[in-house]
């Protein structure tokens, strides 16, 4: 019985051990992320994300944040090729999807989908454009509270003309539901997403 309870706690510290060694890594990549200041630095903060997805198979969390920094460096170098960022954002989110598929990974593709529409979005909006749509539907069917489903949709219409069923007034009130349901979001844990809040209040004072 002994023997027993020392193996059973051999197997729980290594766990602890291999929880804390994750957790460490991800709240380096996080310090990364949030000090970058040039496109650079978010591509170091993604090639560190990625180094802990290929080391935590069965996590989808480093993906998904290698997938997000990449994707920022798209809009933070202006000479980036948006189609070859947008294509290294997709293959990182496969890898996610590969352990998880959930709203927020549905969010990103949106982003990366509408990356690569702002190339040409004239002769882009009906591919891209569909794939951001259906990119958001999948990730309200998942999680229909997640606030960035409805800051991105807002951010989307508020580029869009009113033609076509965008502008400040539809885009206004998808910023204020993206506010409200920022009042009572809550991570599932410190390493999950959790931006968006300061973008939906520029949203909506670009709304009024």
């Amino acid at each position: 019985m002994k023997q027993v309870l020392v193996i059973i706690s051999m197997f729980i510290a290594g766990m602890v051990a291999a929880q804390s060694k994750y957790e460490t890594a991800m709240g380096r990549g996080l310090e990364q992320l949030q000090a970058a200041k040039t496109a650079e630095d978010m591509t170091t903060a993604s090639a560190f994300f990625e180094r802990v997805g290929d080391a935590e198979k069965d996590k989808w969390l480093p993906y998904y944040y290698a997938a997000y920094c990449n994707h920022l460096t798209g809009w933070m170098n202006p000479k980036a090729d948006k189609d070859k960022v947008a294509e290294k954002s997709k293959d990182l989110i496969a890898k996610a999807e590969l352990v998880e598929r959930n709203s927020e990974l549905y969010c990103l593709r949106q982003m990366v989908a509408v990356q690569q529409m702002t190339v040409d979005a004239m002769s882009r909006y009906q591919t891209y454009g569909a794939e951001a749509n259906n990119a958001l539907e999948n990730a309200k069917k998942a999680d229909a509270s997640n606030p960035r489903i409805y800051l991105l949709q807002g951010q989307t219409l508020l580029r869009t003309p009113e033609a076509f069923g965008g502008g400040k007034a539809v885009s206004k009130k998808l910023a204020e539901k993206s506010i409200e349901l920022f009042k009572t979001f809550k991570p599932a844990s410190p390493l999950h997403p959790s931006w968006g809040k300061d973008e939906a209040d520029k949203l909506l004072e670009a709304c009024q």
